[in-house]
């Protein structure tokens, strides 16, 4: 109970976690009712129909844009399927499609949400497309956290709205990372945040806090609504709003006394997940994305850049990053303490072979700060390489278990007799933990 007291006070003091903080001019005014196909009014979801301002926040606006450049998305691959316009939808179709997701928080539709689907399914469709491609490397990862604490699933569109899947999104208020988190909610659930590295910006980490997070805030209402809304605009002003509406706790209630930008944040997360649900129905088509689906962790625990592992995998610069968000500067530093590299799947047991080579390409430059201009004397083991009195040049190579020449031949593009010869061997046998020279 104290623990709990605690998180509450926190939250109310420091400030909001989500980003929603302007507007632009454009507003949507909602009706006092929904009207149908035939132009009568429907009274049945008056309960839940906003009788205030519906605002599009500028930062939700701004998401779905950085979509347009997002290098994840391959936007010169071919569609999956042939451009389609909208069909036509009826009222009595949206609040049918959404009574029929399997889901634990509910759903309403009203003409704020409808406003949002539109948005969307018409206005940003080539948007939703690439958010349905990024969705699979991305959805896996919320849904096993999601799971892990008995979150409902449906929660993992909340991304969607917080930064269009963008894992290095910054806020005008400093909210980052593909959950928007600030920087002090982001510590009080375990996340780093330093010069080097921002796990805001980890997917899995950040998820991993994100599921915390949201569990204590449905502890404190017992309301999906209420704890959504607080996670976009603060525990603090959820409470305020409750107060002025009567002690009324439900988000329809009391959606007049909360901050605009909080107001249109359930409608649009509603929205989400009918368009995400419904994407065939309105002919929209996953794209193509140049993010792998299928991808392995690595432990590094000497400092790394991430243009080393780009270069001697050759696996694009962009692609790593990626991967690998959380590392501000590309600097890994592994020699601080052990930090996760994610590689795509089929590069990981290619990291472990190359890692000599990895760690030593221009070390100087990018890893030690020396520039090619700076004279400094020659350090042994710094780039793993130096010249004989002949001028050759040698890389070095530590023989791991079930290596032979051979092996070590190939990957390296020199012949077995070269090797041989630079290395005084006679036969054939090399051991275990031999450090071989290896002529370039």
């Amino acid at each position: 109970m104290k623990e709990r007291f605690f998180l509450i006070l926190i939250c109310v003091l420091f400030v909001p976690i989500n980003s929603f903080v302007a507007q632009i001019p454009t507003r949507m005014v909602a009706t006092n009712g929904v009207v149908d196909d035939e132009g009568n009014k429907d009274d049945d979801d008056n309960d839940t129909e906003p009788n205030a301002e519906t605002v599009i926040p500028r930062d939700f606006t701004c998401s779905l844009d950085y979509l347009l450049h997002c290098w994840a998305v391959d936007k010169n691959s071919s569609s999956n399927c042939k451009p389609r316009p909208n069909p036509f939808t009826t009222e009595a179709q949206y609040k049918e499609r959404l009574k029929k997701l399997p889901y634990i928080i509910e759903m309403p539709y009203n003409s704020a949400v409808k406003s949002f689907i539109d948005i969307y399914v018409q206005r940003s469709r080539r948007q939703v497309e690439y958010l349905l491609g990024l969705s699979s490397y991305y959805f896996p990862i919320f849904e096993a956290e999601l799971e892990a604490v008995g979150l409902p699933l449906e929660l993992k569109y909340l991304p969607i709205i917080e930064s269009a899947l963008n894992p290095r999104a910054v806020s005008r208020a400093g909210a980052t990372g593909i959950w928007q988190f600030m920087i002090v909610t982001g510590r009080m659930y375990d996340l780093e945040v330093n010069s080097l590295v921002d796990e805001r910006m980890d997917p899995v980490k950040s998820s991993k806090a994100a599921a915390k997070f949201l569990k204590e805030l449905y502890g404190i209402y017992s309301d999906w609504h209420l704890a959504i809304a607080a996670y976009n605009c603060g525990p603090g002003n959820v409470n305020k709003a409750i107060r002025r509406a009567g002690g009324k706790q439900d988000f329809w209630a009391i959606y007049p006394y909360l901050p605009s930008e909080t107001r249109s944040y359930v409608p649009i997360f509603i929205a989400a997940n009918y368009t995400m649900n419904y994407a065939d129905e309105h002919h929209l088509c996953p794209a193509q994305i140049r993010i792998p689906v299928l991808t392995d962790t690595i432990m590094v625990n000497r400092r790394m850049h991430l243009e080393q592992v780009s270069s001697i995998l050759n696996i694009p610069l962009e692609k790593v990053r990626l991967l690998n968000p959380q590392y501000r500067r590309d600097i890994v530093p592994g020699d601080v303490k052990p930090y996760p590299i994610r590689l795509p799947h089929n590069y990981a047991n290619l990291f472990i072979d190359k890692s000599d080579a990895i760690y030593a390409y221009k070390a100087d430059l990018l890893v030690n700060n020396r520039r090619d201009e700076v004279k400094l004397p020659e350090v042994k083991n710094i780039s793993n390489r130096k010249k004989n009195s002949s001028g050759t040049r040698y890389a070095y190579h530590t023989v791991r278990k079930g290596q032979n020449l051979s092996s070590i031949s190939r990957r390296y593009g020199v012949s077995v007799g070269k090797i041989k010869k630079a290395n005084n061997i006679k036969g054939s046998k090399i051991r275990t933990g031999q450090r071989l020279k290896i002529p370039k």
